[in-house]
């Protein structure tokens, strides 16, 4: 970045992506409304992404889609922004989704408060007896390629590519979102069958105990990650998903206050990310 100048960001989004229940594209387009504020934006869809990123100088993936659906634009963009070293938002150090739904099973191995999961036959045995179980691929997203099974099995061959989980009764569903290392706010489910219809929750110490350790466990200096947890019929809180590549934030669901910190809050931690 030449002396005077504002910093260059490259915002990768796909606008048009729809999302069920969800609009992908409004939450974007206020993002790099207040983005401008502060920096030069350019948009982009992810596929144009490995392209584009020369002669900016930070890249910020948002809302654009599962990367299951252009993999190969995706790697292309990431080892084309290596090649550069190019500071990508979140930067792709990742070890929860970004890396794919692996660290489930690591976690759950290393007996962190997790849905049990395993990826080998070898393992199934390991699963708590549940009335169902669930088959998802460990690249899915989006709930792709999710199976419902009445007993955990894995199809030949299909050991280390699939996760098999068993279905937990919950209360409800909560999700944490970080910037960097710090809280900013919380949403709800207070009726699990509607999921993206989310409403402000208020985080004990113990809920943001829980959720702070997957971020310290996911070593990212950088970024933003939603925590995705269950609350089941025992009163204990389990790890859904750790969201570092793209998360939706939800922040038409919160208030205006809560809003214009979380923007604040990303806006220091891009300038913090450029040194």
């Amino acid at each position: 970045m030449s002396a005077g100048l504002r910093p260059s960001v490259l915002f990768v989004t796909d606008l048009a992506y729809e999302a069920r229940g969800r609009r992908y594209c409004d939450e974007d387009i206020h993002l790099t409304s207040r983005l401008r504020e502060d920096f030069d934006i350019a948009l982009c869809h992810p596929r144009d992404a490995a392209a584009l990123l020369e002669g900016f100088d930070a890249v910020v993936v948002r809302n654009s889609g599962p990367v299951l659906h252009y993999r190969e634009a995706y790697d292309a963009f990431c080892a084309r922004a290596r090649e550069l070293g190019t500071r990508v938002y979140n930067p792709l150090t990742g070890r929860g989704d970004m890396a794919g739904k692996q660290y489930l099973v690591d976690l759950s191995r290393a007996g962190y408060p997790v849905i049990p999961t395993v990826d080998r036959a070898a393992d199934l045995g390991l699963l708590p007896e549940a009335e169902g179980y669930v088959i998802k691929p460990k690249l899915g997203a989006d709930s792709a390629g999710l199976q419902f099974v009445r007993t955990p099995v894995l199809p030949p061959g299909a050991d280390g590519t699939q996760l098999v989980q068993p279905r937990i009764d919950f209360r409800y569903e909560v999700s944490f979102y970080f910037v960097d290392h710090d809280f900013q706010y919380a949403l709800y489910t207070p009726h699990p069958e509607q999921r993206w219809v989310l409403e402000p929750y208020a985080a004990g110490a113990a809920d943001l105990a829980f959720a702070r350790a997957f971020v310290d466990w996911n070593t990212l200096d950088h970024g933003i990650q939603r925590v995705d947890a269950c609350r089941t019929e025992g009163g204990e809180l389990l790890l859904v998903e750790l969201e570092d590549l793209n998360p939706y934030l939800s922040l038409d669901r919160v208030g205006e206050a809560v809003r214009e910190a979380f923007v604040a809050r990303m806006k220091t931690s891009l300038k913090d990310l450029l040194g």
